[in-house]
């Protein structure tokens, strides 16, 4: 077996954070008060965030591994077999005793703006000792390896992994969602932060409307301690904020389908990309890239793309450095 410490060990993308049972079904038009609404194309799948990025990583051809809490449940095995036959290493998920796994119930609407309803259940039954172990994971985790965490675990846990993490010399990506979780602990902790608009306007008040105040929110982020914000905006282009500049990466047109799972591709992608040692511009590009691509099917882990079609999707984007924030 190969010591994780020594300098030959391959690199790590490890994702912390939520593993769900997804159920997801495409409707006609949002339901109103009180109305059965009759929709189609039922799908069972596996989702949550941690494990969305840890599927794409692995996907793109790096070395992942998940930490996440499962129920002892039949909905475990919807959550988890995908992910294994991806090659997703799947050490550090505990299979919770007396826990049902998290579901999402998906709504997907003409317009692809998809709705969820979460019961988040073993993805909140983390105690001390598990903490502890995935401090001792990510102390051991080979050199160069990233951490990317999301909050919709006991914040404690994602603090006490970026800490670890920030120890062990790695890089962390943190998706700030929900944003009620998000601490300054936390992003202080994180050497990236990437909200979409909604969350940087939850954690910052300033509406990100367009790319000047998406900046003018990535300086309040940084102020609040992250090295690096990259903000998601509504029409899926990004701004980063950090190491000196300032960009933004516009939008390009596709084909949207369903945006479940988008972020999860540009989270998943972004870790690719820095372990890959890439600048965070060129991370961002790539992040954008398998974002856009992640759009055009249906569901998240079953349309996220392959690294081709990122390149190819990557020559579509440009990054402009002439866009200043608001004052």
């Amino acid at each position: 077996m190969t010591d994780p410490l020594d300098p030959q060990a391959r690199p790590q993308v490890l994702s912390l954070g939520s593993i769900n049972a997804d159920f997801q079904v495409r409707v006609e038009r949002r339901p109103q008060l009180s109305e059965t609404l009759v929709a189609s194309d039922f799908l069972r799948l596996s989702g949550g965030k941690a494990a969305n990025v840890a599927f794409l990583a692995c996907k793109l051809g790096v070395e992942a591994r998940l930490f996440a809490h499962a129920g002892a449940d039949d909905l475990a095995a919807q959550a988890l077999t995908p992910l294994r036959a991806t090659g997703v290493d799947l050490s550090g998920v505990r299979q919770v005793a007396g826990a049902n796994t998290g579901v999402a119930m998906i709504m997907v609407p003409p317009d692809a703006k998809k709705g969820i309803v979460m019961a988040v259940n073993a993805n909140d039954a983390w105690s001390d000792e598990d903490a502890a172990g995935v401090e001792q994971a990510i102390s051991t985790a080979p050199a160069g390896s990233v951490l990317a965490v999301d909050c919709e675990i006991p914040v404690f846990v994602a603090e006490r992994a970026l800490r670890a993490a920030r120890r062990r010399g790695l890089k962390t990506i943190l998706d700030p969602s929900p944003a009620d979780r998000v601490t300054d602990a936390v992003l202080e902790a994180s050497d990236m932060v990437i909200p979409d608009s909604g969350e940087a306007q939850a954690l910052t008040g300033i509406e990100c409307k367009d790319p000047q105040a998406a900046m003018k929110a990535g300086e309040r982020l940084r102020e609040r301690g992250a090295v690096i914000a990259c903000i998601k905006l509504p029409d899926g282009g990004c701004v980063v904020v950090g190491e000196g500049r300032r960009a933004w990466i516009p939008a390009v047109p596709v084909q949207v389908t369903d945006t479940t799972g988008a972020g999860d591709a540009f989270a998943g992608a972004l870790a690719v990309a820095v372990l890959e040692r890439r600048s965070c511009l060129e991370a961002a590009r790539f992040a954008v890239a398998a974002s856009h691509l992640a759009v055009t099917g249906y569901g998240s882990q079953p349309a996220f793309p392959g690294r081709e079609e990122i390149e190819q999707m990557e020559q579509r984007l440009c990054v402009r450095t002439d866009v200043e924030p608001q004052a």
